[in-house]
């Protein structure tokens, strides 16, 4: 078995490179025009989870263009997002069933950070209400001895989340079977909060990774993650394929990567 490596956070300067998100949400702003003309799905219900400290405020721009693409795009309305708090997950819970039953068929979750984890934890407790799962910049593959630029944060918090999740994952980590919805992991290399190997999936038939150019704190703004969730929820039901960018874009999306090879199951990490 190769030996375990821990991930350390990104470094100081790349975090510093986080107010591009301001920069990513004026382009945002800049490019409404052309981001409305992406491609339309055929309107099913979208649950959009926000970041870790990030409330439903912060995904609001990507909601109301989901609208405007012709989505029902839903909030979490669970407050701020503090971690795994026993509210919290009961509350996504209750959430992914109330939204599943008012649109009477699976609904797609995408997920910021830590809500991304959240997103493929409902998918796999009920692939049967899930359509697909898309994420940005979530450290899936995170264990807790792996770093990261919230970590001292999430700690100061850690008294307030469930035991049974963070015992749950830790004991599943390597093992986690792969998600039977399809998903898709959207990053960026110079991401400052987490690695950006943490937010790697193995790549199979229905899942893949999507680089972008970006900071974490603006993938909900970045104009080539947003093409690429309309991209994916544009996709038929049960017709999920990789994402290909169109050729005026190839510039856009970089070569994305694989799992460091010497993270395998069994050494720590979650191969979801």
């Amino acid at each position: 078995m190769a030996m375990k490596t821990h991930i350390s956070a990104p470094p100081p300067w790349m975090m510093a490179l986080e107010y591009r998100a301001f920069s990513e949400r004026a382009a945002m702003s800049a490019a409404l025009p052309l981001l409305r003309r992406m491609p339309k799905g055929d309107g099913h219900h979208v649950i959009v989870l926000p970041g870790f400290t990030a409330g439903d405020r912060s995904t609001r721009p990507l909601r109301h263009l989901l609208r405007d693409l012709g989505y029902h795009s839903h909030g979490w309305r669970l407050g701020v997002n503090l971690g795994p708090t026993p509210e919290i997950l009961d509350g996504l819970g209750a959430l992914l069933e109330r939204v599943h039953a008012q649109a009477e068929a699976p609904v797609s979750i995408v997920g910021w950070s830590l809500g991304g984890i959240f997103a493929r934890e409902l998918a796999r407790a009920a692939p049967d209400k899930v359509r697909q799962v898309i994420t940005l910049g979530s450290p899936i593959q995170m264990v807790a001895e792996d770093g990261s630029s919230a970590q001292i944060l999430w700690k100061r918090l850690q008294r307030l989340h469930s035991p049974d999740f963070a015992t749950s994952r830790s004991v599943r980590a390597g093992y986690l079977p792969h998600l039977k919805v399809p998903s898709t992991s959207i990053y960026s290399k110079t991401d400052g909060v987490v690695h950006w190997q943490t937010a790697l999936t193995r790549r199979t038939e229905r899942s893949e990774n999507i680089r972008v150019y970006g900071s974490h704190c603006g993938l909900g703004f970045n104009n080539s993650a947003l093409f690429a969730v309309a991209d994916r929820l544009a996709q038929a039901e049960g017709e999920w394929s990789h994402f290909r960018a169109p050729l005026w874009m190839r510039g856009a999306y970089p070569c994305s990567d694989d799992l460091d090879v010497d993270r395998l199951p069994g050494d720590g990490i979650s191969v979801a």
